[in-house]
């Protein structure tokens, strides 16, 4: 499957995951010269940056284990960028929302762990 698609399907589930948490999406798939922004959302007191991460299992390693510090170093790039061109007064802060889905898109159950505040 093109991972680009596999990647999308995950990103929406985030998304709606955020939403029945009472977040609002902002922006997906924010793209800049310093990285890319997953999903951007906010609730009452955040404008949250979140980097999203699907697998199938996380027999290897946990989604999150592959939010590695040079991937987080360009994820705080680009959300300084972001809110450079979107001034807000809310506090920013990082999360990572790793989807496991074993057959893919055409899993029936997924698993959806949120990590609010993962990396500063």
């Amino acid at each position: 499957m093109n991972t680009r698609l596999l990647g999308a399907w995950g990103e929406a589930r985030a998304a709606e995951h955020l939403r029945r948490k009472g977040y609002k999406i902002l922006g997906m798939n924010y793209r800049c010269r310093l990285g890319e922004l997953d999903i951007i959302a906010q609730n009452r007191q955040y404008t949250a940056f979140v980097e999203v991460k699907l697998r199938r299992s996380a027999d290897f390693a946990q989604a999150r284990e592959f939010v590695t510090p040079a991937k987080q170093e360009r994820l705080r790039a680009a959300a300084q960028l972001w809110l450079s061109q979107n001034p807000d007064a809310k506090q920013p802060r990082f999360d990572v929302i790793e989807v496991y889905a074993p057959e893919g898109i055409g899993s029936r159950e997924i698993r959806i762990q949120h990590l609010e505040n993962a990396f500063m």
